[in-house]
């Protein structure tokens, strides 16, 4: 992504998040174009997912962007970030986010929150790290009884 030297990490995320929400908005993973988001995305681009999640992981680079974006949606039918908190204006970022949730398979809703941590670097992000406070409640509600 070019940048100006008035490019604040905090605007390279809020352009993404928007960027992010056209995309879903457009059909997401399999429907629509990944292109307007990789701009947002270093190519070396890391991001860590508990392991216990339906997609968990380390995700690298914009090919696994895309893929972690095609497992989230298999397992979501709803993923709302309802609220966001920015903790913080400078890289490495504080995110707090409110989700609203239902598993695709299961058609259980919850709602939890998210911190993540994400680092912009030359405009770029480079990395990010979602905490989730309950996994297993996450993963419960995706698993069919």
């Amino acid at each position: 992504m070019i940048t100006s030297s008035t490019t604040t990490a905090l605007s390279v995320l809020k352009g993404m998040y928007r960027a992010e929400a056209e995309y879903f908005a457009a059909g997401g993973p399999g429907t629509a174009d990944f292109a307007p988001l990789a701009p947002f995305f270093s190519q070396d681009v890391v991001l860590h997912q508990a392991n216990a999640l339906p997609y968990g992981g380390i995700w690298r680079g914009h090919e696994g962007m895309e893929r972690l974006f095609f497992a989230m949606s298999q397992t979501w039918e709803i993923f709302d970030m309802v609220e966001q908190g920015f903790l913080s204006s400078a890289s490495p970022l504080v995110v707090l986010t409110q989700v609203h949730a239902r598993s695709r398979s299961t058609g259980n809703e919850l709602d939890f929150p998210i911190l993540q941590t994400i680092t912009v670097e030359n405009g770029q992000i480079t990395e990010v790290h979602p905490f989730y406070w309950d996994t297993a409640a996450i993963a419960n509600a995706c698993s069919p009884q």
